[in-house]
């Protein structure tokens, strides 16, 4: 594949296509905005920033078409079926760019984001590039949950999470993509909810794409800042994990599949309980020791000692609402029921 970073002639400037889905993100979007349009892009590049918004009612759409009306980088694009891989698809469609990168409002971005974006592209020749997944929570609540997202003993050693990480990876926060990847692998399955991402990654890999992360790929994303929040958007992940394993015949790793089997161990032990106690004992205990080494490893890496108290709830949050979620998912796909509105309403 040609690359278009060395395409065009000096004189000609190249176009880079920011692309972002949004919904109801009325506190967000100009914050965002400010992050999105002030890329310090290389000599010979210039921006569009394209945010489709999916039908917002609270006030997201008119601030957007505010600032388009400021800006001309920035383009408001209709998003009717609401979710993040349509939103995403339509941008795509209306991008002129010979590269793509996506946004997400909830992040701030380095300034110089978009530039090592093109600068890894060129240095690697990767077919899509991306930078270390940062969280940083707001609250007590929503610091421990970002403690435990960037903890690798949470995670399952996630690369996605680890901030001096360089090299190959098998999935990307975001991505940048030349153009020409979408016109030989498509575009982001619209039949997915939430894992869009993954699965566009996992089909990149199998048919032989190059996934690179850089540490020199910064930003910061803000996590849920409520418990019942975050237990919630696990689920979902959880719950779309198993149609994306149909579409491919696997996971996009095996860690995806450890809460899952984590959910089905204490079920199973629930139900041999009243002959044989021990088994349902001994994992919870194990889970009890793990939690509290987990914590201990979380807050210290955060530097927040005063996270202790909250990070067993969340990391259990975060498990077993990806596990409890995974098993509903499959459950759905084998009798083949339509996801419900609990599990296609994306949530914040």
């Amino acid at each position: 594949m040609n690359s278009p970073l060395h395409s065009a002639a000096p004189s000609a400037p190249q176009l880079i296509s920011v692309i972002a889905p949004c919904r109801n993100e009325r506190a967000a979007i100009d914050a965002f905005c400010d992050s999105a349009l002030a890329q310090q892009l290389p000599p010979g590049w210039q921006l569009e920033v394209l945010v489709a918004d999916g039908r917002s009612d609270d006030g997201t759409r008119e601030r957007l078409a505010e600032r388009a009306a400021q800006d001309a980088r920035l383009k408001l694009i209709d998003n009717p079926d609401r979710i993040v891989s349509t939103g995403l698809n339509a941008a795509l469609a209306a991008a002129r760019g010979a590269v793509i990168a996506r946004f997400d409002i909830h992040t701030e971005f380095a300034p110089d984001y978009l530039a090592e974006c093109l600068a890894a592209l060129a240095r690697t020749g990767a077919d899509n590039v991306g930078g270390p997944w940062v969280a940083r929570g707001q609250g007590a609540t929503g610091r421990a949950i970002a403690a435990a997202f960037q903890c690798r003993w949470v995670v399952g050693g996630a690369r996605s999470r680890d901030r001096a990480y360089e090299g190959e990876a098998d999935t990307l926060y975001l991505g940048c993509w030349p153009r020409a990847v979408f016109e030989r692998f498509g575009g982001f399955d619209e039949q997915l909810v939430r894992n869009q991402d993954d699965e566009h990654n996992l089909r990149l890999r199998l048919q032989g794409a190059r996934l690179w992360q850089s540490a020199r790929i910064r930003s910061v994303y803000q996590p849920r800042s409520r418990l019942s929040d975050l237990f919630r958007q696990q689920q979902q992940y959880g719950y779309w994990r198993p149609f994306v394993m149909r579409k491919h015949g696997q996971p996009g790793s095996v860690r995806q599949l450890v809460p899952a089997l984590f959910v089905l161990a204490l079920a199973g032990g629930a139900l041999l309980a009243p002959w044989w106690p021990w088994p349902l004992g001994v994992l919870l205990a194990s889970y009890a020791l793990y939690l509290a080494g987990t914590s201990l490893a979380a807050a210290r890496q955060a530097g927040e000692w005063g996270l202790l108290a909250r990070l067993p709830l969340v990391i259990a949050a975060y498990h077993l609402g990806y596990g409890v979620g995974t098993w509903r998912g499959l459950t759905d796909l084998l009798l083949k029921r339509r996801a419900g509105q609990h599990w296609s309403r994306l949530t914040r």
